[in-house]
């Protein structure tokens, strides 16, 4: 048997099947005795189709093929991927959101997209908890247009491409601090709110806590601030309700004045 690499970020950009999904596909692969579909290589790294990988390493008998592609970088890979899932009918919306996320992220930082730009290459030089300081690099041309066709291939706007950009990092980084958080999410299991994972993309490393102990407990959020026409009544209210206080003690420990006391 043919033993194929596994790379753990190729992977995780596949949704995964359910347990009824998986012993279907295992029943069908085992009623034909082989995969029909070549399996999708880079090397010796496997590409797409990972649960019938698993499937065939438990049932040795079964013979397969693979299909290596010509791909140039890892980038290509992914966004190959990502494109590749976004086929599929039975996507989440979580999922559909990730992947496209993930697609334009790839696509506009690889070489001959708009990876060879300045700002790229810091990127690339930056730790992961500084890659929140890029968001506000208005972007080119390049980076424009590959927003456009991947908004027009999957029939959405170019603001949700970006925003899609940003639930991706939020995603991600809320799975480095809590493995298996990303699948959690993009299944539906577990709901989080946009404006939350775009908090957490931007956040500096040392915020990310906090943000996280908010998301996981809503209860501990910091009460909005309401805010109309430019002045912020919630501090308003707040400082109103003090000047109460105030009234009401001095009310209460200041001598009374006789009613005709200022009767002349």
């Amino acid at each position: 048997m043919i033993n194929l690499k596994i790379d753990p970020e190729f992977q995780s950009q596949i949704p995964p099947l359910t347990d009824d999904e998986f012993k279907q596909l295992e029943e069908n692969i085992l009623k034909e005795g082989k995969l029909i579909s070549p399996l999708i290589v880079w090397g010796n790294t496997l590409v797409d189709g990972h649960n019938r990988y698993e499937i065939v390493q438990e049932h040795p008998e079964i013979s397969f093929s693979t299909m290596p592609l010509p791909f140039e970088s890892r980038e290509e890979v992914l966004a190959w991927i990502c494109k590749n899932q976004l086929g599929r009918r039975n996507l989440t919306p979580e999922q559909k959101k990730f992947l496209i996320g993930k697609q334009y992220s790839v696509e506009h930082r690889k070489p001959g997209g708009n990876g060879n730009n300045q700002h790229t290459a810091a990127a690339k030089k930056t730790a992961p908890e500084e890659l929140c300081q890029f968001d506000t690099i208005p972007p080119t041309s390049a980076e424009a247009s590959i927003r456009k066709q991947i908004a027009e291939r999957n029939n959405v706007s170019e603001s949700y491409v970006v925003r899609s950009e940003k639930f991706m990092r939020g995603v991600q980084i809320m799975d480095q601090m809590i493995p298996g958080m990303q699948e959690k999410i993009l299944s539906g299991q577990f709901k989080v709110r946009d404006a939350d994972m775009h908090r957490l993309a931007r956040a500096n490393f040392p915020n990310r806590k906090q943000i996280v102990h908010e998301i996981l407990h809503p209860e501990d959020r910091p009460a909005p601030q309401k805010r109309i026409y430019g002045i912020n009544y919630s501090a308003l209210e707040a400082v109103v309700r003090r000047i109460q206080q105030d009234v009401d003690f001095l009310m209460k420990y200041l001598p009374k004045v006789p009613d005709d006391a200022y009767v002349k």
